[in-house]
């Protein structure tokens, strides 16, 4: 698979590694959620990816974020799935460089 290389302002250096941290917590917290069936909670997630992907220069994570939570709210459970596969296939190729 190939590397996703995401330019990342020098300043979030800091702030970076733990954010990508709690993005691997909130993947797997997804997983959970979504085979107890709480897409509610689910799409709460999604909401907040949605909101902090673009503040640290990750606009896929904010883009997948919203996925999330527009099938969570349609009740999409199929949907949700897919598009945690997509966090973590995203999350395993991302290289953050800072510029």
């Amino acid at each position: 698979m190939d590397k996703i290389v995401v330019q990342v302002p020098s300043d979030l250096s800091e702030l970076i590694p733990g954010y990508l941290k709690n993005l691997s917590k909130y993947a797997d917290q997804l997983k959970e959620l979504i085979s107890a069936g709480d897409l509610a909670a689910a799409g709460r997630i999604g909401h907040n990816l949605k909101g902090s992907g673009g503040g640290y220069g990750l606009d896929e994570i904010s883009a997948i974020g919203k996925l999330i939570e527009e099938k969570a709210h349609a009740s999409d459970a199929s949907a949700v799935k897919e598009a945690l596969q997509k966090l973590n296939d995203y999350l395993s190729r991302l290289h953050v460089e800072f510029s």
